[in-house]
């Protein structure tokens, strides 16, 4: 049965534990992680991806989670992504650019090789978006709010029909090319659509039956927003 725990960030800081709000490290910690496998945000990148993964395995075993496998996935052995995804129970997706990631998820074929699969996968910030059906690509870098080829909607892995934002509490307030990035570029784009902003801390998680969020939580729909979950708590979506 395919489990989801897609988070906005599960860091606190540099060279601790994993975040444990919210029953995070206690549901993770019950799943089975046989053989681990990384996939990165940006194939290009090795030294982002070497240093990501590093640091994420690191945290996570100063949690008490272990694997007896881990493996990495980029540009570098990217002909043998099919037979990666199938071999492993534990598919961890960075975090980084969210078009980039998704570029690179579309070009291996991740949603056809994920469509079956039956382990944990554990979504860090642009990998949980791209866990979508169709992903919310929030513009995050200057010019991508006036940049005409910028495609907002992207094809995900469906694994989810939640387009989520993660880091509300850092980016609420943000300014981007000049504009209010959510009451005048991600409002307006909510018109007839819902996303959900998620603090660091907080996470979707699935069973395999039902989806909840998992803390602090906003719902943004038809141009506003409303707070639909509190740290501690649990809202089934």
């Amino acid at each position: 049965m395919k489990q989801l725990f897609l988070t906005s960030s599960p860091f606190t800081q540099p060279g601790k534990a994993l975040n444990d709000r919210n029953k995070f490290v206690e549901r993770l910690s019950a799943c089975s992680r046989r053989k681990a496998l990384m996939i990165t945000s940006d194939p290009s990148d090795t030294g982002f991806t070497e240093e990501f993964s590093g640091a994420i395995r690191f945290t996570m075993e100063l949690s008490g989670i272990v694997f007896d496998d881990y493996s990495v996935l980029d540009g570098r052995n990217k002909e043998h992504a099919d037979e990666l995804v199938r071999a492993s129970d534990f598919i961890i997706l960075a975090g980084g650019h969210t078009p980039t990631q998704n570029a690179f998820f579309n070009e291996i074929g991740l949603r056809e090789s994920m469509k079956d699969f039956d382990g944990t996968v554990f979504g860090i910030s642009a990998g949980s978006m791209n866990c979508a059906d169709v992903v919310y690509a929030q513009p995050e870098d200057e010019g991508e709010t006036e940049d005409p080829a910028f495609v907002k909607f992207l094809s995900g892995l469906n694994l989810t029909k939640a387009m989520l934002i993660p880091h509300y509490q850092d980016i609420k307030d943000r300014i981007l090319d000049g504009k209010k990035l959510f009451e005048e570029v991600t409002y307006p784009d909510s018109i007839g659509r819902q996303f959900i902003a998620i603090c660091d801390g907080s996470y979707l998680y699935s069973d395999g039956i039902t989806e909840k969020i998992c803390g602090e939580a906003y719902l943004i729909k038809d141009g506003s927003i409303r707070k639909i979950c509190d740290a501690g708590q649990e809202y089934t979506i």
